[in-house]
């Protein structure tokens, strides 16, 4: 087996960029839940999941919790969905 110096290595690139809104949106959908339904779950009005799911307001650190807590995850899955997706991925 030949030896690689550290030079030879390519940095690994994200397979995609999500934000905290499709993060909410792709959680909420694969466990089939409604925007209502998550509200139900989380505390938070289906306005405000409606708000969060479209980036028209930021999740602030008290949402992610509620939202965390109801799919039953970590908050920096929705608060940090870039460093995350393995997480997310094994959530759903």
């Amino acid at each position: 087996m030949r030896s690689q110096r550290k030079n030879e290595f390519i940095s690994a690139k994200p397979h995609a960029t999500l934000t905290t809104g499709e993060v909410i949106r792709m959680l909420r959908d694969l466990k089939g839940w409604t925007q209502a339904e998550l509200a139900q779950r989380s505390g938070i009005s289906a306005g405000n999941i409606s708000l969060l799911e479209n980036e028209k307001v930021d999740i602030g650190k008290k949402r992610a919790g509620q939202i965390a807590e109801a799919f039953n995850v970590h908050p920096a899955i929705i608060m940090f969905p870039e460093y995350e997706g393995q997480a997310i991925k094994r959530a759903a």
